[in-house]
């Protein structure tokens, strides 16, 4: 039963979310009657949304001001205002996108088709679409930082980077992932490579972010152009939306941009051992449910297909939470 209704406990954080409660309550401590008033909402039922968000442990309520705050987790991770830490950018993707869709995971899973914006079109290719539209564009890169923002902390403090000088991220997006490496490893210099439209979002983070005399864009498309060489090349949600066949070729296409004694991580939500663990499963099913093509996999899998493209002494380990990392070496 508490499975079967999930969905209501999951759109009370979306809505809360999208209509900006966390950073709100990040600058102040507020009342039922200010949280109305700051929402532009209907009084009638404010109450049993923050205490839904109460029990669900989001939120603080003090009983004795009534008097509603963020937890310390909601305080970094909710608030827009931190850029770097805000994952809330996944989250308004899933509501604005992910959340209708899966609605439609049982005709998908009869159909094999996607249930989003490429239902009844001729066009198979998602990014075609979502990149064509400026506001679903934005909408998707701020996801793309929030599902990566937490990885890329742990990329920066958990791999030892004191060996390498340069690093190109395949798939930036927005470019949170050279911009949490270049805050944290001054010697570093790095490229973001993704599909042209992206370039001036990724340009205007970076630059926000006062990195831009260390931080470039290149644009290109790693099915058409070879990717930028550098010491570290990182792959980190690229692999999972695409076929076998396309997985290895990008995988080979890193070898040959890794320079000689460097390295290529690849990180994502991995299967693990035993198919017991929930997320990475449901991440499988959200790309039926996305894309004509794409599955996840495991960390054997994607050690397999690094030493298949060459690499070697290809190793894996947990990054954070549930994401695995893969480094695989090349050889000098």
């Amino acid at each position: 039963m508490k499975v079967g209704m999930g969905f209501a406990a999951s759109k009370t954080l979306l809505s809360a979310v999208e209509l900006g409660l966390f950073t709100e309550l990040a600058q102040a401590h507020l009342t039922v009657d200010e949280v109305v008033q700051r929402l532009k909402l209907h009084p009638r039922g404010v109450r049993d949304f923050l205490d839904v968000l109460v029990s669900l442990n989001f939120l603080k309520r003090d009983d004795a001001t009534g008097k509603y705050s963020n937890t310390p987790e909601t305080d970094y991770y909710l608030d827009k205002k931190k850029m770097l830490s805000y994952v809330g950018g996944f989250l308004e993707m899933v509501n604005g996108r992910g959340y209708e869709y899966w609605g439609h995971l049982t005709e998908a899973l009869k159909t094999g088709k996607p249930q989003n914006e490429l239902k009844g079109q001729k066009d198979n290719n998602l990014f075609d679409v979502l990149y064509a539209d400026p506001e679903k564009l934005r909408l998707y890169l701020r996801g793309m930082t929030g599902n990566s923002s937490t990885s890329a902390l742990a990329l920066a403090h958990k791999f030892n980077w004191a060996g390498y000088k340069t690093f190109t991220d395949i798939g930036t997006a927005q470019g949170c992932v050279p911009a949490q490496l270049a805050m944290k490893h001054p010697h570093l210099t790095g490229v973001g490579f993704d599909l042209p439209p992206c370039e001036p979002i990724f340009n205007e983070f970076i630059a926000d972010l006062k990195l831009s005399d260390r931080i470039k864009y290149v644009p290109g498309d790693f099915f058409k152009d070879e990717m930028p060489k550098g010491d570290v090349i990182i792959m980190g949600h690229v692999l999972h939306s695409w076929d076998l066949e396309k997985k290895k070729m990008l995988l080979k296409k890193a070898f040959n941009a890794t320079n000689p004694g460097g390295v290529t991580i690849v990180y994502e939500t991995m299967i693990d051992p035993s198919r017991k663990q929930a997320a990475a499963l449901l991440f499988s099913l959200h790309m039926l449910i996305q894309r004509e093509e794409g599955f996840n996999f495991s960390s054997e899998q994607c050690k397999s297909w690094m030493e298949e493209a060459g690499f070697t002494d290809v190793k894996f380990e947990t990054l954070v939470g549930n994401h695995t990392m893969v480094v695989g070496h090349k050889p000098k």
